[in-house]
Parts: C-alpha cells; structure tokens; sequence
C-alpha cells in the first residue's frame, strides 16, 4: 500500500550526503548508533508525505503476484513520536480487481506507527520501516462492477470485508526502502536483508536514470490499469518504457498528460462500465506478444500517467469481448526518467 513512499525519501534525503555515510558504514550500522541514524532519517521524513501523495501504490495480493490495483493517496500527515516512531495518518481512493467483483473501486484512510532505521551497505542506504502498530484501517467499497456481487454486497459488506483484509495484510508487513547514491530507490514489503533486492522483470539496477516503478500488472478484459502520477520535474527529460506482455495477442499502452489522465480515473473510479477516455493521449503503441516494447518520450515538466487499456473503447486494440473467457493482459514493465536524447 505503501510503495510511494520511496519517492519521499528519494528526494528528500538528497541532502543526506549518501556517498560519505558509505564511508563510514561501520560505524553507522553499529546497533549503538540507531538514535544517530534516526536523527539522520529525519531530514528526509521531512518530505514524507509532501511525496507520497505524487505516487500512487500498486496492489498485490502476494508479493511475487503481479499488480491487481492500485492506491492514490490523496491526503496524508506524519510525525516523529518522543521514542523516534513515525506515526502517520494517511487517506485516499483506488481500485483492486477480483474474479467475483470484478473491478472493485474504494476509499481508504489509515494510521501507522512505523519503528523506523536504516543501514548502509557501501554506498547504498537500507532504510526500514517496521509497522509498530496498526492504529485504525477503514476501508469503503464506492463501485462494484459485477451486477451480482453488488447485489451481494448489499446483504453482506463482502467487498468492504475483502478490501480490509488487504490493506491489514498489507500494512502489517512494513516496507524496506534501497536508495542508491544517484537518487534510485527500489521499495519492497517487509525486511529486505542488507545487500539483497526484491525481484522485478527487468534489470536496471545501476542504471543513471531514475527508475519509477518496475513490476508486473494484470489488466483483465474491459479495464485498465492508470500507472501515475509520474512527477517530471525539469525540462529537458524524457521517460524510458520497456515492457512485454503475455496472456492475449496485443494491449493498448497510452501516455496521457495529468488533466486529461485524472478526468478519465475519475470516470474509471466512479462507474462501474468502463468508457472513453476523457481526452486524447499524448502517444499511443500496442504491446504485443513476442514483440519486447521500448519508448523514448521526450517530455517537458509536468505530470504523466501511462495507461495499460485491454478495453475497445480507447486505442488500436479491440480485444474480443467473451463473458465465459476473461483474458487478462499480464504486463511486465520498467518506467524510468532520465536525460531526453
């Protein structure tokens, strides 16, 4: 639930002059020393929900499942407490997708308390956020898509039910943060042991550009899925895609700029069919089986999504529509910001 929260301390620890805690990663990590490093986490908790509300976070039902929703965070508050925990409150809407649903779209507000550290391995920075205590969990079903679990859901809070199950799973893990001398950061639930990665689809591990988001997304038929926002902060700076996908012939891959992209969630998050578009993409490719996917878009500052549409209701693609056989695209795909060409 919590992915975003890797974008915060990415830049807002850019001051924390990483390369020279690597120096000295001895006695940084000695256990003696956690008050220090806690007080060091602080500079970039500073912007701890100044920069989570600018990602949204992807929803798995196990870690090593692709994606099967996502969380927009719209609101969020945190503070150091007197014994160094971060106790946070946050809010926001998102959507999830089930085979008894189908799409299922929700409002959520939660608190935290995070036992928060970090350790450096070289120049690489291990931060930990171990959830504490799971103050409060609310979670309120908006639209479900299928007509008879609606119904189902009139008698018996099944989607309220399935939505809270989620997030305390979810929450209750924590999360590990891997940020890299150059502003990288890779996020994973629970503790990733010092020197170790989660695994993603594609390898870009040491690359100079900065990496969004790489993992792997199932986009059922007639939805979508809305993959923002992707801040650009500077003019001058293109986004890198690489992708492939399995389980149908060909999906729709479409950039789209915030007004355009955040009209069309509205509509994705409030009705159960899906629709057009509320406006035009920037660009629009179609991903196909056996064909790896690149994109260069040259973009100026502002803010993008990339939407994956396995719907004939936007791009190139029509995909059949057959009730007794839902083929969902499985998309695997690494977005990164870095230098325009």
């Amino acid at each position: 639930m919590l992915a975003a929260v890797w974008l915060s301390f990415g830049s807002g620890c850019a001051g924390c002059a990483q390369s020279g805690l690597g120096v000295i990663a001895g006695p940084i990590n000695d256990p003696t020393n956690r008050t220090l490093r806690r007080d060091m986490l602080a500079f970039g908790l500073s912007q701890f929900c100044t920069e989570m509300v600018k990602h949204s976070a992807p929803l798995k039902l196990n870690e090593d499942q692709p994606v099967i929703g996502r969380f927009y965070p719209a609101n969020c508050t945190s503070k150091q407490l007197p014994n160094g925990d971060i106790f946070m409150t946050f809010g926001g809407r998102g959507y999830a997708w089930t085979n008894l649903s189908k799409k299922i779209s929700f409002g959520m507000d939660g608190a935290v308390v995070y036992d928060e550290d970090f350790l450096m391995d070289g120049s690489t920075m291990y931060a930990y956020f171990r959830t504490r205590q799971l103050q409060s969990s609310n979670f309120q079903t908006r639209v479900i898509e299928s007509p008879a679990a609606n119904f189902v859901n009139q008698l018996t809070p099944i989607g309220d039910n399935f939505g809270k199950q989620l997030v305390t799973t979810e929450l209750q893990k924590g999360f590990t943060v891997i940020r890299d001398s150059n502003g990288s950061a890779d996020f994973g639930l629970g503790v990733i042991e010092k020197g170790a990665h989660p695994a993603h689809p594609f390898d870009v591990h040491g690359s100079s550009k900065i990496s969004y988001e790489n993992t792997r997304v199932e986009v059922h038929q007639n939805q979508r899925d809305f993959i923002g926002p992707i801040v650009v902060e500077d003019n001058g700076r293109a986004l890198y895609v690489s992708g492939t996908v399995d389980g149908i012939q060909a999906v729709d891959v479409l950039f789209m700029r915030k007004s355009e992209a955040e009209q069309s969630l509205d509509y994705y998050l409030n009705f159960g069919q899906v629709g057009p578009l509320a406006g035009a993409p920037i660009v629009g490719d179609v991903l196909q089986t056996g064909v790896p996917y690149t994109r260069t878009l040259p973009v100026p500052a502002g803010t993008y999504y990339m939407v994956i549409d396995n719907t004939p209701f936007a791009g190139q693609v029509a995909p059949p529509n057959n009730p007794l056989d839902d083929r969902a695209a499985v998309v695997s795909y690494v977005i990164q910001i870095g230098d325009a060409p």
